[in-house]
């Protein structure tokens, strides 16, 4: 059974930092990708960024791009989102997402995703 666990969110002042992680388990996920999404509060669930467990190849949203980082071990079967230089707008709640077989090019929309964590908290302040 798949277990995708976030964490690393939290409250963080304008121009702050923030590294989430999600720990994945339940298969061998090495031909598969890794979205990071978010939500925020009356807003659409929409992507931020996305890395090929294989290659490691990344794609992100515009709206995060210079600012985020996608990574991942491959030891510890967990995918990183570095956020820097974060802004109020960034508030949300923040989930990791598989996409079984890294189906497509960007794989960038919900649609391109099969199994979703829980999610965690984002709240910058200005």
């Amino acid at each position: 059974q798949v277990q995708l666990v976030e964490s690393g969110g939290g409250l963080v002042q304008a121009g702050g930092s923030l590294r989430l992680s999600c720990a994945a388990s339940g298969r061998t996920f090495s031909r598969d990708a890794m979205g990071w999404f978010r939500q925020a509060p009356g807003k659409e669930r929409e992507f931020v960024a996305r890395i090929r467990w294989s290659t490691g190849s990344t794609y992100y949203a515009d709206s995060v791009k210079g600012r985020f980082t996608i990574s991942r071990d491959n030891a510890k079967n967990t995918v990183y989102l570095q956020m820097n230089s974060l802004k109020p707008e960034d508030t949300a709640v923040y989930s990791c997402a598989v996409s079984f077989g890294a189906k497509g090019v960007n794989i960038a929309t919900i649609k391109d995703y099969d199994y979703w964590g829980q999610g965690t908290q984002v709240t910058v302040s200005s």
